[in-house]
Formats: C-alpha cells, structure tokens, sequence
C-alpha cells in the first residue's frame, strides 16, 4: 500500500463510519502511523508502506471508526505551541483554552504564585510555567489518573510544578497571585448529548457542572478570596452561556474589575477579575 493508498482508504472508512472531518483525522493518523509530514507525502505519495507501518495505521483507523478520539490513539495534543501526552483520564486540551492561558499570562509576573484548580493534563499549569519564566505554580486534581498524566507532562517538558491531590482547595496552603482554573461547566443533563468521543471517552467528572452547570463556580468564587493576595486575579473558563451567571458569583464575593473575553468564534469564554480586601 503506497501512502496515497493510504490516505484514500483511511479517508473512505472514516466517512463511512460517520466520523467528524474524516479526511483530516485520516491524515493525522497516517503521518502518526508512517512518520512522515505534509511536504514528505507531497513529494513522495507513491512511496510504500512496511507492513508494520501499515498493520498500525489500519489499528488506528478501526479505533478512530468507534469513535475513539483522535487524540487518545496518538497520545498526545499539541496546545500553546507544546507538546503534551493525554489519556482517558484527563480532558483533551482544547485551542479555546488557550484564551485562558492568554489571559492570565498578561497578569503574572517574575516572582508571582499561582494555582491551577482541576489541572487535569496540566496544560494550563505547565504552560504558564513555561512562558512565564520566574513564577511558581501548583497544579492541583482530585482524579490520581489526572495527576499521574500532568506528572508525565511535567517531566517531558522538563519543568517545575507540585502536584496535589485535592479537591478544590481542600488540601491547599498559602497564599497566591493568581488562580485559574477551568473546572467541569456542563449541565448534567446536556452531557446524553454530547458527541460520542467527549460523553464516551473523557472523564464524566471533568465534564459535569451538576444540575445547572455552576457547582464549582460556586465552591471557588466563595472560597478563592482566603487563598489570594489583595488584590490579587482569579481567571476562569465558563461555557458559552455562563457569561453573566459567573461574574454573578465573582461580584457577590468582592471580585471587582470582572471582565469576560470571548474566544476566537466570538462567544464568552473566559472570566477575568480581581479581589479587594
């Protein structure tokens, strides 16, 4: 089978299995699979597959027709220009997050501490670190399989973070510049619906918000004020709906300055704000 072959068959099984955007996941799979790039295919599509090669792109073309993701198959997702390793216990690090890294990169400063609530893979942890040379930041996650995976990023790009098992702030101490955090914001009963590859295949207590999709906003907007310095900026992910019902919470707990900052499609996306004591 030469890559072209490849290609087009990956391509036809993935739109026969209904599969989001198939020609583009039968690309990805194939140049994981074969380890060749864009240029290399261009300049050689009748180059041929090992049967090695081979026999891994047709495992990863059956798992993506049940519909695993992408992401869980290869192992990894790139996310602020970074490299990081995913599993099914942790949420697949996703561009609109990267909004919220942004923004918090614009508040911390050489010297600064922070912390990031539901770290999950770390990406926004590890991130941080990496583009804000000089601060200090702690990752915490009630999910072990969480932790375990932010450890592996922690090591593969070579950074400083502790990691704490935790929930919420339960066993957190000290005092922090920033927090950020994107926790679980979806209703409980919008989760039947979500596409096969998030309701399926990601961890349900990195989704779930609870009944109205606040729960957590709740617990952090009545409890992150003991944890941060006066003065100091809470920076949030919400759902696209959550851009008045979030800052609600901030403002009812002191939070002052709170602005919201939508993504790239133009909805609310993160929440931004500062504590006065």
């Amino acid at each position: 089978m030469t890559l072209q072959e490849a290609l087009k068959e990956g391509s036809r099984k993935l739109m026969e299995a209904d599969v989001p955007e198939a020609e583009l996941n039968a690309w990805y799979l194939l140049e994981w699979s074969a380890g060749v790039n864009r240029s290399h295919y261009l300049a050689y599509p009748e180059e041929e597959l090992s049967l090695e090669k081979e026999e891994i792109y047709r495992e990863a073309l059956s798992r993506r027709e049940r519909r695993i993701p992408l992401q869980h198959i290869t192992g990894e997702q790139e996310f602020m220009g970074l490299s990081f390793r995913v599993s099914d216990q942790v949420l697949i690090p996703r561009q609109d997050t990267e909004i919220l890294v942004e923004e918090a990169m614009k508040y911390l400063k050489p010297g600064m501490r922070f912390l990031d609530l539901c770290t999950g893979s770390g990406c926004i942890l590890l991130s941080l670190l990496h583009y804000c040379p000089g601060t200090k930041g702690i990752g915490a996650d009630l999910s072990s399989g969480a932790l375990k995976t932010a450890e592996e990023n922690r090591e593969r790009l070579g950074l400083q973070a502790e990691l704490v098992q935790s929930d919420l702030f339960e066993k957190i101490d000290g005092i922090f510049d920033l927090i950020v955090s994107n926790p679980p914001y979806i209703q409980s009963a919008e989760i039947p619906a979500l596409m096969e590859e998030v309701r399926l295949h990601e961890p349900l207590m990195a989704l779930d918000g609870h009944e109205d999709g606040l729960f957590f906003y709740r617990k952090i907007a009545e409890m992150s004020p003991r944890y941060l310095k006066d003065g100091g900026c809470i920076c949030l992910e919400i759902g696209f709906d959550q851009g008045e019902s979030v800052p609600a919470l901030l403002r009812d707990r002191g939070f002052e300055k709170i602005e919201v900052i939508r993504d790239l499609a133009g909805l609310d996306r993160v929440v931004r704000a500062q504590i006065r004591k």
